[in-house]
């Protein structure tokens, strides 16, 4: 077996001494809320006009949840657990079949939940062979604003829901790159 020596170790594409949540790869691990939570997958979004953002599905070993790392003209970190459409009040899924838009406003558990946005767009499962799917996003914020509640449309008939928390990037600290 011949070994090269002089062959050129691979570099990082982040800066190792100062590590951000806009470096977090598959198998990083980091602190958040008094826990460990690792990275299991990563995702892309391809939102067009050469404009992507990052999702990461993340465990504690006892919860999964999702870190979405958005950075436009300013980082917006969520962190959301994905919840049955259903839960939330009303005939959501119905309303879109019918109006090709969900309401204006929502409601789940109680809270009022306002339409912000509405992205078309792609997504692809880093280290997968699957190709990008085409799906469209409604996010809708509290009045407050620091919490998120995110339907998705993927086909004709199938949606999915997520609800969480709008984070800070110095809420998550102690990321370490895998292996």
């Amino acid at each position: 077996m011949k070994f090269n020596f002089f062959k050129k170790k691979k570099e990082p594409d982040y800066d190792p001494l100062n590590i951000r949540v806009t470096d977090l790869k598959m198998g990083f691990i980091f602190e958040f809320d008094l826990k460990s939570w690792e990275v299991v997958e990563e995702y892309t979004y391809d939102w067009g006009d050469n404009y992507f953002s990052k999702e990461f599905k993340i465990t504690s070993g006892a919860d999964t949840m999702f870190l979405s790392v958005d950075e436009d003209d300013i980082l917006e970190l969520t962190l959301q657990k994905k919840i049955k459409v259903s839960s939330i009040d009303g005939d959501i899924e119905g309303e879109i079949i019918k109006n090709k838009i969900p309401p204006k406003k929502v409601v789940y558990k109680g809270v009022d939940y306002y339409r912000d946005s509405e992205s078309p767009g792609y997504f692809m499962e880093e280290n997968s062979e699957k190709d990008w799917l085409e799906f469209i996003s409604w996010a809708y914020y509290n009045e407050e604003e620091d919490r998120v509640l995110t339907i998705e449309q993927w086909d004709d008939r199938e949606f999915e829901a997520a609800y969480g928390k709008v984070i800070k990037e110095y809420e998550i600290s102690g990321i370490t790159p895998a292996g």
